[in-house]
Formats: structure tokens, sequence, C-alpha cells
């Protein structure tokens, strides 16, 4: 996609982007970089490593951190890492969450997983985060749900159930933080072309070409998104543009929830079918 104009909202800005060294958080944290903000970002991965040399490497002032967000020590360690590092904290994006697709076959050690790396682990950033916003007159938080929130998707109880917990978080989230000049809003992404969805349409070999028309039907636009296109939302909630916005929940879903199950009705091709 091409990318808008820098318009350096974020300049002598700090964020944390939980999940940022690849897919939608690595767009958010390039974003924000182009905007001039300096951001630390968490992965689980050592690509995360990768992602910052590249960043640093062209001029922008970043930190990873690698870590599981499971780990609750982890989880607190982040904010007064980054705050020590660059002195400050205005933004928060809660990113990172764990994709475990499971119905009647969830074991409790995978529910437990689901909820800790993301519902739990997102309470735990937004609640170390509020005092150094605090110190800078107020900030901005935005939580990663999905349109799985919405919806009943089959074999799908753990992660929706855990998405749908992130919405009424963000609206409990926002209600608790408003006196301290706090905002906090959600996103809910449709099929974005991730590592999860570029790995599902990769099973028969299809690849992009062959299931971005097929899964595109379930969207008005009539395809899926791309990384880049959930981040800019994600800055208009963080940014100063959205100062009257808290509690709110954008989709970005290129219509999937506005529709019916007949989708655009060219098609009956599942997906995951041959």
């Amino acid at each position: 996609m091409e990318r808008q104009p820098v318009l350096n909202r974020f300049k002598d800005k700090v964020a944390i982007v939980t999940g940022g060294a690849s897919g939608i958080g690595r767009a958010i944290v390039e974003e924000l970089c182009r905007e001039g903000c300096a951001v630390c970002f968490t992965g689980i991965s050592e690509i995360g490593h990768t992602t910052a040399k590249e960043l640093s490497d062209a001029g922008h002032q970043v930190l990873f951190l690698q870590g599981d967000m499971e780990d609750e020590s982890y989880c607190k360690s982040i904010v007064p890492t980054c705050v020590d590092k660059f002195g400050k904290l205005n933004y928060l994006v809660n990113n990172a969450f764990s994709f475990i697709a499971k119905g009647l076959d969830a074991k409790v050690e995978e529910w437990e997983r689901m909820m800790r790396v993301g519902p739990i682990a997102y309470s735990l950033l937004a609640a170390s985060a509020v005092e150094p916003m605090k110190a800078q007159g107020g900030g901005a938080i935005v939580n990663m749900s999905s349109i799985s929130a919405f919806i009943a998707q089959p074999n799908r109880w753990t992660y929706n159930a855990a998405k749908g917990a992130v919405l009424n978080l963000t609206r409990c989230m926002a209600f608790d933080l408003a006196k301290y000049g706090i905002r906090v809003n959600s996103v809910s992404p449709g099929w974005i072309w991730t590592r999860e969805v570029y790995k599902a349409a990769n099973m028969d070999g299809g690849g992009r070409e062959k299931w971005d028309p097929i899964w595109g039907e379930y969207h008005m636009l009539g395809r899926c998104g791309e990384p880049i296109e959930c981040a800019g939302p994600v800055l208009f909630l963080l940014s100063d543009d959205a100062s009257f916005v808290t509690s709110a929940d954008l989709a970005i879903d290129g219509g999937y929830c506005g529709m019916g199950p007949e989708g655009l009705g060219k098609t009956t091709v599942l997906a995951g079918s041959k």
C-alpha cells in the first residue's frame, strides 16, 4: 500500500508496542517511527533484533525487548525498562496475542496461555503504564481485538473468547483511566495478510494469489487487508486527532462484520478447502 506523507504527530513522544517485530505490530512500529516517535517494542522471537537494527540503521530510536508475554515478570519489566531508556511514556499498543484456535478439544493449559498472553498481559502493561502517563499529563492506549470478538467461528472457543474479553477490558480500562487523562480504545481487524493468514493460504500450495479473492468475499471491499492498513487507524486513536475518543472499538475489517453470511456471493469455496 502507498504510504501517506509524514505528519510528525508523535515527535518527541515515546510508545510501547507489544508484538512489534512483525505483521501488524511491525507496521505500527514503523509508522510511529516515521512520525518522530521513539518506540520500545516486544517480541517472542529473535526476528525482533533484526527489525530493531533495520529501524535503528534508518535513524529511528527503538528498543527491542525479547520475551514471552505469558511471563508476568517480563510483562511488568517492559514499562520500567522503556522509561529508563527514553525517559517517559506517552502511548501503549497492546498488540501481542497468541493464536490458539480450539473448541471442544481445548486443554486448560491452552485456555490459560490464551488469556495470559492476551487480556491478562494487556492489563499488566496498562497498569504499569498509568504512572508514567500521568507524569506526562495523560496518554493513550490501544488494545488489539478482532472481528472474532463479535462472531462465532468453528473451533474458535479459545481465541474468540479471549478477543471478546479484550473488548470489555478496553471499556473498563477507559472508564477507570479517564480521570488521569488516559484514553483507551481498541481496534478489530478482519482478515489481514499476516503470518497466520499466509500459513493457512500456503497449506494447499495455493498461496495468496489463490486465496485473496476467495477470502476477499468475506469483506465488502473484496480482499484481505494489509498490516499497514491497521497501522493508520491505530495511530489515529493514539493521536490528538482522537482527543475525544475513548472506550470505542474501531473496525478495520473491510466491511466484514457488516455483511451477511452470503458474502459477496461469487463462490462457495470455504477457507482451508482445496
